[in-house]
């Protein structure tokens, strides 16, 4: 009987010993588990080519946990140059759809700046933060065309080339950068117009020498070779 006592004499001073021994809680338990279940934040789902994207920190808000945004640059310089992407030609309605991308930049607004052939530019209205698409109307079937999309902020505008400085062949287009050049396709209806216009002044060439060959050809000079000679005896 005197074996047990002695054990447990042994045993509280082996615990002594052993320096900031504490029981384990539940509560620990708890907050490991907490910890090893979390999750990393996922980006959010932001893209900077969709039209009509929400600004990056509103999803961020909205998402729990809050969700990862891509890198921008200062607001206190000006944007970085968006990147033009489709030009979309409707000849039918002569206008044109242009999509671009937004810069790694903050942005309050955007327009676009058309270049008619060789003359001055001409400034579209201002569209809000959000938008990645607009429409050119009004544009001359045939012409050729250079547009360039400009981002702002408060601290200024994005640079633009102009067409001087974009070294652009005369169908093609830039694989990155603000602006590129396109051109017009005719009306559907003008080509139709001159198809038939071709075929009717083929009609009428066919018609004039028929009319040449079968009734004026003896008429005017061009008689038939007379008989031949009859053989002399």
């Amino acid at each position: 009987m005197l074996g047990i006592p002695c054990l447990l004499g042994v045993l509280a001073v082996t615990f002594s010993l052993v320096p900031g021994a504490q029981p384990l809680a539940p509560g620990n338990l708890e907050e490991e588990e907490e910890e090893e279940t979390t999750s990393p934040s996922l980006p959010c789902d932001y893209d900077r080519c969709r039209h009509l994207q929400v600004p990056c920190k509103e999803l961020q808000r909205t998402s729990a946990p809050a969700c990862l945004c891509p890198g921008l640059s200062s607001p206190a310089l000006p944007p970085e140059q968006p990147r033009l992407g489709e030009v979309r030609l409707v000849a039918e309605d002569s206008l044109a759809v242009v999509h671009w991308c937004a810069p790694s930049s903050p942005v309050h607004q955007y327009w676009l700046l058309l270049w008619p052939g060789g003359g001055a530019p001409q400034k579209g209205p201002p569209l809000n933060s959000t938008f990645r698409r607009a429409e050119l109307k009004g544009l001359k079937p045939g012409g050729s065309y250079v547009v360039c999309v400009v981002a702002a902020n408060g601290a200024g505008e994005s640079s633009v080339p102009g067409p001087g400085g974009l070294g652009l062949d005369g169908a093609g287009g830039p694989s990155f950068g603000p602006c590129g050049r396109f051109r017009v396709p005719p009306r559907p209806r003008s080509l139709v117009h001159a198809a038939a216009g071709v075929g009717t002044a083929l009609a009428l060439l066919t018609c004039s020498a028929l009319i040449w060959h079968f009734c004026l050809r003896d008429r005017w000079g061009c008689p038939r070779r007379q008989a031949r000679a009859t053989p002399r005896l």
